[in-house]
């Protein structure tokens, strides 16, 4: 998306709010879900959206151009999420269960509700979780953010053969789980 590198560069060079608000508007949805797919935790996954925006705010790192904008903000939230995981399991603290606090489950719902509104949707969102982690994230990153296979490629500094592979097995697998639920989904 043009408009957000656009955006960037005013808020950036011009000090123009209004970019960094626009950016905000235009990607805090998204980058919510997709950490969320990362962290299983709605609201670790706002609190480490909310981190990448501060940091485009305060630091103003400058975009390469070696992909679309909407890559390079996503790669920088990927790089908070990955610090944030390894910091949590230093910790060793036990990461609550979704399933075990019925008070995050009701608004992890309600925003994929409004967020996914098809049916077909929230059942494919479920058997992704039964996914491994990293065949959730290349499909996540695919059907979900829309980018291309080179620009995951350049997100997860892998080559671009590595994520078609990556990607073959994980709809193959992700197909399989919902046979097993009774429900074919024919994008895959």
């Amino acid at each position: 998306m043009e408009n957000g590198a656009s955006s960037y560069r005013r808020f950036r060079e011009d000090g123009d709010d209004e970019g960094l608000a626009e950016i905000i508007r235009n990607y805090k949805d998204g980058l919510i879900f997709y950490l969320n797919s990362l962290v299983n935790n709605i609201r670790v996954a706002e609190e480490l959206t909310i981190d990448t925006f501060v940091l485009l705010g305060t630091k103003k790192p400058k975009d390469k151009g070696k992909g679309s904008f909407k890559t390079w903000l996503y790669t920088i939230a990927r790089n908070l999420t990955l610090d944030y995981l390894r910091k949590e399991k230093r910790r060793k603290q036990k990461e609550i269960s979704l399933e075990e606090v019925p008070e995050i489950l009701r608004d992890e719902r309600s925003l994929e509700n409004s967020y996914i509104k098809e049916e077909e949707r929230i059942m494919l969102h479920r058997a992704m979780r039964k996914l491994k982690p990293e065949y959730k994230e290349v499909l996540w990153l695919i059907y979900f953010e829309d980018l291309s296979r080179s620009e995951i490629a350049l997100m997860l500094k892998k080559s671009a053969h590595n994520i078609e592979t990556l990607a073959y097995r994980a709809r193959k697998s992700l197909k399989e789980i919902l046979e097993k639920e009774g429900f074919t989904y024919e994008n895959l």
